[in-house]
């Protein structure tokens, strides 16, 4: 790639002079020119830009110029869009190449015409939640060109998309009557001829998978990688290669069995009997494995014999679905692809009930009162990364605010077995002297003690006082923000925005037009969230974000280490957590305008030894132990 890219990002080059906005940072460039290297060569580069570092164009503009097909994942399906129909559009027009471009993401993300038809053959019997969604997403499915689900402006989670979306086990394929206006297929006939194709971190994982099978790809035979948010893809591949099997799936197997039946076989079978004792054997298992809401080793439900009997129970009624389904077999697509259905959870049902295997763990978890999940996550993705990165004449380029552990990127690249990498780290262009102090204060006790979350409310209380709202406060558990959230209302002069009282975005929205509130929330704001400006100035958080030991993927991993004379808190637990930690500081500058005060409650920062790990990998803010600094650096409080 004979391109000068300081002609491209130069004070006076292409994108200063076609973007009101741009301004020329050295950090980009260096950046853009070393993934441009690698995007000429081939091979791997591991690179962490910092915050504002605009990591985003210093690859696009290789990527663009490239003349390669290059694949771009992310992490989110947020993200996907803000490439897709911002900055790609953008660098495009300030270099003038008309590249082909195109969007793909997962089937849950397109409306399903087929259920949509089906649906609305049953509207009488829908609450009224649903039959109201199902008239907005109707209206708009005369319209759409795309059917991305992410056009229509309506929560996530809502509950209408559960319906009117496919699966990989509900979908016909070919044989599906809507198959020619299909918008799944449309978007992956865009992606086999576009240059670029923006993906994600799952899809990029389905691809992997069906290259190691030796099968058709999802994804166009791309010869150049760009993996943003890198950080997010082990735990991502970790699930994605694993094995699970849920109530919902079996819930869904055996509503979709019995519509399909009254269709095309009413009459002919006993498959509705079945269906009832394939729901009831679902339920009978939800309630042996009690009340609570539980995440725990499989193992565990070995001492269990209520729910041994639930299982085994369970096993017998889905092999007797099975063979009704087989009596049925042929008089239409929808049955067999039941029967298809039915088949696969048998299967997985069979291979959690054998022998666990050694390179992997298995575990389950309730889910509200109703649900359950079980699970089967590999120790190690490595071997599948292995395989594929690093191959003759293709680019791979890991990027994040958030890779490496002081200079090291040595943890990333040993989750996904990458064994020979170029690695880069570009500082934050910001000046986090002038625009940050971190505070972490004195006197706390250890967050073990029982005392710990009521001084937390006390500090907190004071700190937002002085910030005049304006907070994030992020935790590491559930049960301490609840704790904190009872502790602080009515404490406070400031709206309160607690997680689990409205979806995500929605508090997000509302934190950036308050203008001086205080958001509680756990692992999911941590990451991924942007607030620009005055709304949020300080950041509180109350531990060290180490995951729980008693986490079971977590706890067969350090044994897996531990086993091969490896050190889990140094070689695992300690990375992990120093990388929560940079995401979760991210959060407070994001501009080269804002100014703010990261506070970190926990006193092990300062008082345990693996604490200059953490503090290593922090930017350079002004540091104090004094409140009366954070009440000087907000101007003396309210």
């Amino acid at each position: 790639m004979n391109i000068n890219l300081s002609a491209v990002f130069g004070a006076t080059g292409q994108l200063a002079a076609q973007l009101p906005n741009f301004r020329h940072r050295d950090q980009q460039q260096l950046m853009a020119e070393r993934i441009a290297a690698v995007m000429a060569t081939g091979g791997v580069l591991i690179c962490e830009a910092g915050t504002g570092t605009g990591k985003t164009f210093a690859y696009l503009v290789p990527a663009l110029l490239s003349q390669r097909k290059v694949l771009i994942s992310t992490g989110t399906r947020n993200l996907q869009d803000q490439l897709f129909h911002r900055d790609l559009p953008l660098i495009r027009t300030a270099l003038k190449r008309p590249v082909t471009v195109a969007l793909l993401k997962g089937r849950a993300n397109y409306l399903c015409r087929l259920r949509l038809a089906q649906i609305q053959e049953s509207l009488a019997l829908l609450p009224s939640e649903l039959q109201q969604q199902l008239t907005l997403v109707r209206n708009w499915a005369q319209t759409t060109q795309r059917g991305d689900i992410a056009e229509l402006p309506l929560p996530e989670d809502a509950p209408i998309w559960l319906e009117v979306t496919s699966t990989t086990e509900n979908c016909l394929g070919q044989d599906c009557r809507e198959w020619q206006h299909c918008h799944l297929m449309a978007a992956r006939r865009e992606a086999q001829i576009a240059e670029i194709v923006v993906v994600n971190h799952h899809l990029l994982c389905a691809d992997l998978a069906l290259k190691d099978e030796g099968l058709g790809e999802i994804l166009p035979g791309a010869n150049c990688f760009v993996i943003d948010e890198a950080h997010q893809l082990p735990e991502t591949a970790s699930t994605f290669f694993g094995l699970s099997l849920s109530s919902r799936q079996l819930l869904d197997l055996a509503t979709d069995s019995e519509f399909a039946f009254y269709q095309s076989a009413k009459g002919l079978s006993e498959l509705p009997k079945q269906t009832k004792a394939l729901e009831k054997a679902t339920r009978h298992v939800r309630l042996s494995l009690g009340e609570t809401e539980r995440r725990a080793p499989w193992r565990e439900l070995a001492k269990e014999a209520g729910v041994k009997r639930a299982l085994n129970a369970l096993e017998r009624k889905l092999q007797t679905f099975v063979e009704a389904l087989k009596v049925l077999a042929g008089r239409s697509k929808e049955l067999d692809v039941c029967q298809a259905r039915a088949l696969d959870l048998l299967a997985r049902l069979r291979i959690l009930l054998a022998k666990e295997p050694p390179n992997a763990v298995r575990w389950f978890e309730t889910l509200g009162r109703t649900g359950f999940r079980f699970n089967q996550t590999p120790l190690s993705v490595a071997d599948v990364f292995r395989k594929q990165i690093g191959q003759s004449g293709t680019a791979w380029i890991f990027t994040s605010a958030t890779l490496a552990v002081g200079d090291n990127f040595d943890h990333f690249s040993h989750q996904l077995g990458i064994e020979r990498a170029l690695t880069a780290r570009w500082d934050s262009p910001f000046d986090y002297s002038k625009q940050a102090l971190w505070f972490v204060p004195r006197g706390l006790p250890q967050p073990s003690e029982p005392e710990y979350n009521q001084r937390v409310i006390a500090l907190a209380q004071e700190i937002i006082s002085y910030s005049r709202g304006r907070a994030f406060l992020l935790f590491t558990s559930h049960r301490a923000l609840r704790e904190i959230a009872a502790g602080l209302e009515g404490k406070i002069d400031y709206p309160l925005l607690i997680q689990g009282t409205a979806p995500r975005a929605e508090l997000l929205k509302r934190f950036r037009q308050l203008g001086n509130a205080v958001l509680l929330g756990t692992s999911s704001f941590w990451e991924g969230v942007d607030v620009r400006g005055e709304a949020l100035s300080c950041v509180l958080i109350d531990r060290l974000p180490f995951a729980s030991p008693s986490d079971p993927v977590l706890a067969a991993r350090i044994d897996a280490l531990r086993q091969r004379g490896g050190n889990p808190f140094t070689d695992y637990q300690l990375p992990q957590a120093v990388i929560a930690l940079k995401q979760g500081a991210g959060r407070l500058i994001r501009d080269s305008a804002d100014r703010g005060v990261l506070v970190v409650c926990d006193p092990r920062l300062l008082s345990k030894p693996y604490g200059h790990t953490f503090l290593a990998s922090l930017p350079p803010m002004a540091r104090t132990r004094h409140i009366e600094d954070v009440r000087a650096f907000f101007g003396g409080g309210a």
